[in-house]
């Protein structure tokens, strides 16, 4: 019975906070308001208090302006964890333009959405995210495509990496893992209650996490880098996939010492 409450509180504060600052922020985006950029990040926050969510910080978000944060995929809840961390908005796949409630709040947020199968409109969606980076937005990329089991790291797809090839784009790794379930490691069983991947379906999973108590997710930014550092977008690509595979094996085996909490997204977010 108490998870059913938990459930059913977590998601009437959800709704009770979503759908009026879904009008604020339209009301933002048609303003041209600089605060269109920062509501979704504190949304965001509240939101991870919501879900139970407790974010662990290692490093801090790049302070250029633009940067294409390259991250791993496991979950939808990435979202959130790293839009409550991160300015800007993301690359999606073209199909969440069309999911109810999450394709508008994705709209609001500034998504580029993208075809990853057609090859035809690979250069036109390219060059959306360069005229993105261009206007100076930030934007967080998953280059796995899709979602994986959050152990383990899928091929990285290079070719959205060329948009970084303005001087003036920097790219940073990030590992996203989801370490702990109420202070106790989260095993092989209880991890795909919150990672969703291959043919899980996402009502049925959303609802079995809501009942669940409180998820620490740790966040490590890497070292931010250039694409002509690297030397081509390939090599750009795999040395993302390198540090963010590091990343994550440390974090799943314990070895980070422990780093800033929600608590401190506050500073963070003023550097």
């Amino acid at each position: 019975m108490t998870g059913q409450l938990l459930r059913l509180g977590r998601i009437a504060a959800y709704v009770a906070l979503t759908l009026p600052l879904m009008l604020v922020q339209a009301a933002l985006l048609a303003m041209h308001s600089r605060w269109a950029r920062r509501l979704p990040v504190a949304y965001h926050r509240i939101c991870c208090r919501i879900l139970g969510i407790e974010l662990e910080i290692h490093g801090s978000p790049s302070e250029h302006r633009p940067t294409l944060v390259v991250a791993n995929h496991s979950s939808y809840l990435d979202i959130t964890v790293l839009a409550a961390t991160v300015e800007g908005g993301f690359v999606s796949k073209a199909e969440v333009a069309r999911w109810p409630l999450f394709g508008w709040l994705a709209k609001l947020q500034g998504t580029v959405f993208v075809e990853r199968a057609n090859r035809v409109g690979a250069a036109r969606q390219r060059d959306e995210i360069r005229q993105r980076l261009d206007e100076g937005d930030n934007l967080i990329l998953f280059p796995e495509g899709t979602s994986s089991d959050g152990i383990h790291l899928l091929p990285f797809k290079s070719a959205l990496f060329a948009a970084a090839d303005d001087e003036r784009v920097f790219v940073q790794p990030v590992s996203v893992v989801y370490q702990r379930l109420d202070g106790i490691p989260l095993g092989r069983f209880h991890r795909p209650f919150f990672t969703w991947y291959g043919d899980m379906t996402m009502g049925p999973h959303v609802w079995k996490a809501l009942r669940l108590g409180q998820l620490t997710v740790v966040i490590q930014f890497h070292e931010p880098v250039t694409l002509k550092q690297l030397g081509s977008r390939k090599a750009l690509a795999e040395h993302c996939r390198r540090v963010i595979a590091d990343g994550m094996a440390s974090a799943l085996a314990g070895r980070l010492e422990v780093g800033a909490s929600e608590r401190d997204l506050t500073a963070l977010a003023a550097q």
